[in-house]
């Protein structure tokens, strides 16, 4: 396995839509999600999807930890996950804020608008489907990967940008949790 090279804000692969993934099972895809599972965990992230490594192929890896969840009851946990050619449905035309970060923008952090619930299908490297109903932290990582497939960064999201900021400027004074959207 290897940790790869992040791509940052700025670089072209970031602003295209990606490709579908032909073959899921295949050896060349099976490396990148392991080394992509690597590089997530290394930059202690909550997901990586493929153009920010660089491959501008459909599909993400995250994780939903204990500890970032909202205790909404389908905001379930979920240890390294990877999934392929990925389809999501917002289930609500509500949005709410939620903060953000993003291994391709470094050091800062938004209130971005999403969808407190989603149903999201996919497939892993077995080809095994996978389809959820999910809400809170694993909704919004689910949707902030999702966007990458499209080239589609956070920041192309928001509506308020005196909700982004420098995370050490954003951390000096205690802020509420962002409302509404």
């Amino acid at each position: 396995m290897a940790i790869l090279k992040i791509a940052r804000m700025g670089h072209p692969v970031l602003l295209a839509r990606c490709e579908p993934v032909g073959d899921p099972g295949s050896a060349e895809i099976r490396r990148l999600v392991a080394d992509m599972f690597e590089t997530m965990e290394d930059a202690q992230g909550a997901g990586l999807a493929a153009p920010q490594v660089h491959v501008p192929l459909r599909l993400f890896v995250f994780r939903a930890v204990p500890d970032r969840l909202s205790g909404d009851e389908e905001d379930v946990p979920m240890p390294n996950t990877v999934v392929i050619n990925p389809e999501i449905e917002l289930l609500t035309n509500d949005r709410v804020l939620r903060w953000e970060g993003c291994l391709s923008i470094p050091g800062l952090r938004a209130a971005v608008p999403r969808a407190p619930r989603i149903r999201y299908t996919g497939v892993d490297c077995d080809g095994n489907r996978a389809e959820r109903v999910v809400s809170g932290f694993h909704a919004g990582v689910v949707q902030h990967e999702y966007d990458h497939l499209d080239g589609i960064l956070y920041p192309m999201r928001m509506k308020d940008f005196s909700l982004f900021g420098f995370n050490e400027e954003l951390s000096r004074v205690p802020r509420p949790a962002p409302t509404g959207a």
